[in-house]
């Protein structure tokens, strides 16, 4: 069976995986899933049978389908240890996780494109008042992801040493989209 990512091109979530997979050297054929095209081609039969969520990304390897970013890249950590995107000792393995979850959980879906359509066509809410949503949230969750980072022991050139982990997965997206919406970075 092949292994296949089914992903879109602007899903902080798919980006998370692609990172993780080209971190550990493994190949997956690509399927995109449009989120906007035929009315968001992740809400068809044959994708929702992958994931009920009709959410991306969707890693399908050994007969299985796997969705969310983090469950996936942990999965690649289990089936394929090397090189470690959660690093030993355990206090180590959880301060990378700690810093993955604040982005996966509490930045980026405040900022996903199911937000900011539910926040358009149901609440009305016009473009500038969007972007202005997002560069508050993606803006509070990097200070304090900074904060975090600043001065910790176990900060290097990486998040949490000087090699990419689980949290350097989650934060590269993050970053893109914090320039794609404008968001000061400095």
């Amino acid at each position: 069976m092949q292994t296949v990512l089914y992903s879109y091109f602007r899903s902080s979530a798919a980006y998370r995986v692609r990172i993780a997979l080209n971190l550990k050297g493994l190949q997956a054929r690509h399927e995109f899933v449009h989120l906007n095209r035929d009315g968001g081609q992740q809400f068809s039969a044959a994708f929702r049978a992958k994931n009920p969520q009709a959410l991306v990304p969707v890693f399908s390897d050994q007969g299985i389908d796997l969705a969310q970013s983090i469950a996936i890249i942990e999965y690649l950590e289990e089936r394929h240890p090397q090189p470690p995107l959660l690093p030993s000792p355990p206090e180590v393995r959880a301060r990378v996780r700690q810093i993955a979850l604040g982005i996966a959980c509490d930045i980026h879906p405040l900022n996903n494109l199911r937000v900011l359509k539910y926040l358009g066509a149901t609440l009305g809410v016009n473009e500038e008042q969007k972007n202005a949503w997002v560069q508050h949230w993606i803006t509070l969750g990097l200070s304090g992801l900074e904060q975090q980072l600043a001065g910790h022991p176990l900060t290097g050139t990486c998040c949490v040493g000087d090699t990419p982990t689980l949290a350097d997965c989650c934060l590269v997206p993050q970053w893109f989209s914090a320039e794609r919406f404008g968001v000061d970075v400095s």
